[in-house]
């Protein structure tokens, strides 16, 4: 029996057995001896100093197997067991040698010796295979990309030969929606980063503090240390349907909100600003208190806070986002027609007129994509009114392009005055950069130039008003010729003088570069050349104009209203004119889905308290509160 079924038997372990007399002895030995035995433990089990970690024994049950070659290389024809067998051999006659006898010893090293070639050509051997079987794999890993390519290859030439033009998976650039929204450029540091350097933007750095833990990560909005604790106000989202890739959402309120809301109502009727601040204190998330308030701020100049409100109610409605709700996918639809929704579209547009003003169109534009994204056919804020003016800000010329590429066909974008002009704009602009090969820009050249005497030909009344607003003093030849005369600017029906002057209130200082007047002016003598020669468009788009432009809809007077541009303001009818107009909820759909009825008789004991406790803390509150709503 051997000496290790021996020490099992008696339950003796290894490194445990007493010391034998010449265990102490030392033997003078080759390097080779050396590597191959690999270090001996000391006397009670210990490593030496000086072992390296190539030479650890590891006390494991199975001895005979090495665990770097089977984890290394795997069994390869049954040459493996061989190796193991000398393995094995060289590790007994290991064991054996501290405690036999001098013979023993000397038969030991011999047969050590006799072993080490046969074991390096051994290990030759396994090296090579190591290095085969590396290979195998690398060619296996070609052969299965080339087999998956020839596959491909095979089944476009099946398609190609059966006739059918089945789409395939397009590239990832055209993968992305028109109204896709980037996350990172919805924050406006980005965007002032590459205006003006990170250091600029975030200054020195603020000395670590414990700040206010916020229940979730959001995108449109940092929340600051100084805003109230947030606490759910009761704002909550829901799916209501998913049809054909796009799902239908709605805001709701909770009877505690609706509660909130009737406060709110009440508030504004009494028309005491103090009102909504008291209110603000009980229920510092409500969204509607929140935008209206920022409103009277943003009238007495205020326009720090003013935006900050707006953010406030920003987070507020996107802490209460249903998992589903993407804001970059432009597949999400909000009802502009439910007034729990029209919240976030208000605050949203208040947020980008912030941005633009500031200074940032590119988050200006991103935003007015998510605007338009939440519902593009109704469009309730009319952003296409605006989305090309800040695209040409932003100087992202190639979105203004495909964005009217992609919807002329549905949705005759040519037909908006700001459109017909921005677009040709565009093409001219991105023809003047010097990054791009000479067909390119000349192809633009000439596409600007269809394109502005398309425009000049269907609105002719927006010349001479262009040139006012840039101060340029036409020629002769133009300002008296009956095609762009006053005349061209009084016969134009009204809802078009809207548009018309939105569009030149808003976007002139984009046509006061001098290549773009020498430009325009070339375009315009082509168009004069035209109107004499008798071209038919002529009178094809006079008739146009008067059958297309009666009545401008309800939601471009909203978005004159919103725009607050004091051309377009004074355009608009007296019908609209004659109604008030509130803030939170400026013009509403006349088709409202009510989801709840505020009572009739609500102001009779709550609006009273309310009144009540503003009068005793109008006292308590400094004067800088006392701002106007409407």
């Amino acid at each position: 029996m051997s000496r290790r079924a021996l020490r099992r038997l008696r339950g003796e372990q290894r490194g445990q057995e007493p010391l034998g007399p010449g265990a102490l002895q030392f033997a003078l030995r080759d390097d080779d001896d050396v590597e191959e035995e690999g270090p001996k433990r000391e006397p009670g089990g210990q490593r030496p100093r000086g072992a390296g970690k190539e030479g650890v024994r590891v006390n494991n049950r199975f001895e005979l197997i090495n665990i770097e070659d089977l984890e290394e290389g795997p069994v390869v024809n049954g040459e493996r067991s061989d190796c193991l067998l000398t393995d094995a051999v060289v590790s007994r006659n290991k064991r054996r040698s501290p405690s036999g006898s001098t013979e023993t010893k000397r038969d030991g090293e011999a047969a050590d010796r006799a072993a080490l070639p046969e074991q390096s050509n051994i290990s030759g051997k396994l090296r090579k295979k190591k290095k085969k079987q590396k290979s195998k794999k690398n060619a296996t890993g070609e052969t299965s990309e080339n087999g998956l390519e020839d596959i491909d290859r095979i089944l476009e030439r099946i398609e190609d030969s059966s006739g059918l033009n089945r789409p395939g998976p397009p590239p990832l650039s055209s993968k992305k929606h028109v109204l896709y929204v980037e996350h990172r450029h919805l924050n406006p540091d980005t965007e002032l980063k590459r205006y003006f350097g990170a250091r600029a933007v975030l200054g020195e750095q603020r000395p670590r503090q414990r700040q206010r833990v916020y229940p979730k990560c959001t995108w449109l909005t940092t929340p600051k240390s100084t805003w109230p604790r947030y606490s759910k106000p009761g704002l909550s989202m829901r799916l209501l349907e998913s049809r054909k890739g796009l799902s239908s959402f709605a805001f709701e309120h909770s009877e505690e909100y609706q509660q909130t809301q009737h406060k709110f109502l009440a508030a504004v009727e009494s028309m005491e600003p103090n009102n909504i601040v008291v209110l603000l204190q009980t229920s510092p998330y409500h969204v509607d208190s929140l935008l209206q308030l920022s409103d009277a701020c943003r009238f007495q100049e205020d326009q720090e806070m003013a935006r900050d409100l707006v953010e406030r109610a920003l987070y507020s409605m996107e802490c209460a986002f249903h998992p589903l709700f993407s804001l970059t996918s432009g597949t999400c639809r909000l009802d502009y027609r439910r007034p729990e929704n029209r919240s976030f579209y208000l605050a949203l547009y208040k947020q980008m007129s912030f941005l633009e003003k500031r200074g940032c169109p590119r988050t200006a534009l991103e935003y007015c994509k998510l605007i338009l994204s939440l519902e593009p056919d109704e469009d309730p804020l009319c952003m296409l009114l605006l989305i090309d003016h800040l695209a040409l800000r932003a100087r992202n010329y190639e979105y203004l392009i495909r964005l009217f590429q992609e919807w002329e066909a549905h949705r005759n974008l040519s037909q908006l005055p700001n459109f017909a002009f921005s677009v040709p704009l565009a093409y001219f602009l991105l023809s003047q950069q010097a990054d791009l090969p000479e067909q390119e820009l000349s192809s633009a050249r000439e596409k600007a130039s269809l394109l502005i005497r398309q425009a000049l030909t269907m609105f002719p009344g927006v010349l001479m008003s262009l040139l006012e607003y840039c101060s340029v003093r036409p020629d002769a030849a133009v300002a008296n010729h009956r095609f762009f005369g006053p005349d061209a600017e009084i016969s134009q029906p009204p809802a078009l003088s809207q548009l018309v002057s939105l569009y030149l209130g808003r976007s002139h200082f984009l046509w006061k570069e001098p290549a773009t007047m020498s430009w325009l002016e070339e375009n315009v003598r082509e168009v004069l050349q035209a109107v004499d020669a008798g071209d038919p468009a002529v009178e094809v788009c006079e008739s146009r104009r008067k059958v297309l432009y009666q009545r401008a809809p309800r939601n471009i007077h909203r978005h004159v209203v919103l725009s607050e541009i004091k051309e377009a303001v004074a355009a608009l009818p007296p019908d609209v004119t004659t109604q008030s107009v509130m803030g939170f909820d400026p013009l509403p759909p006349l088709d409202t889905i009510y989801s709840y009825v505020r009572p009739e008789r609500y102001l009779s004991a709550p609006a009273l308290l309310l009144c009540l406790y503003s009068s005793e803390a109008k006292s308590r509150q400094p004067r800088k509160h006392n701002r106007s709503l409407l």
